[in-house]
């Protein structure tokens, strides 16, 4: 069994290098790197094939990264993270101290608070919120599960990490949108 710790310690030393890691999320595999970094962030951009006007979300481990990204946050965020059962991603306004190339054109960001260990110690590590995109090509289908990946994306990394390779997962999260003006706008369910 591979120790989480070194697992950590692994990824975030790529990451601190600008790296971008492959890893399980509370959901499916993601494809990461430190939210800050905009380098770090077109690299992933490249390998998904993907245009930069489409955004990707990033992860956060609790209540102090949220404000350190966001000045305004609609109290019914919080009441929404605490009541979901499930993973999910709250699209909110006017983010700031991540990479300019995360934030949509409408100047939103998807964020999602993550309970799932590696994510959140790897955060903590990191002291900065995680890219996390879904581990395809830009248009190919989300992979339920590591044997799905495109062979191109895990070449494509820095750093695979080596948990949960045998995990099955076909729930991406919920999305709902929260304007500052207080609209709720349902996503994805």
């Amino acid at each position: 069994m591979t120790d989480i710790n070194i697992e950590i310690q692994k990824a975030y030393e790529v990451i601190q290098n600008g790296g971008i890691i492959l890893y399980p999320t509370d959901t499916v595999w993601g494809i990461g790197c430190d939210a800050t970094n905009a380098e770090a962030v077109a690299k992933i951009y490249a390998l998904k094939k993907r245009e930069e006007s489409k955004s990707m979300i990033v992860l956060m481990n609790g209540e102090k990264m949220m404000y350190n990204v966001f000045k305004d946050i609609p109290d019914v965020a919080w009441e929404i993270i605490d009541l979901s059962e499930k993973p999910t991603t709250l699209i909110l306004d006017n983010p700031k101290n991540v990479a300019s190339n995360i934030i949509a054109e409408d100047k939103t960001l998807g964020i999602r608070i993550v309970k799932e260990p590696f994510c959140f110690k790897l955060m903590e590590r990191m002291k900065k919120p995680l890219v996390s995109t879904s581990a395809n090509i830009s248009g190919m289908f989300t992979p339920k599960s590591f044997k799905e990946i495109d062979p191109e994306i895990i070449k494509g990394v820095d750093y695979v990490v080596n948990l949960h390779q045998d995990k099955i997962c076909d729930k991406p999260s919920t999305i709902i949108k929260l304007s500052l003006d207080h609209q709720v706008k349902i996503i994805r369910k």
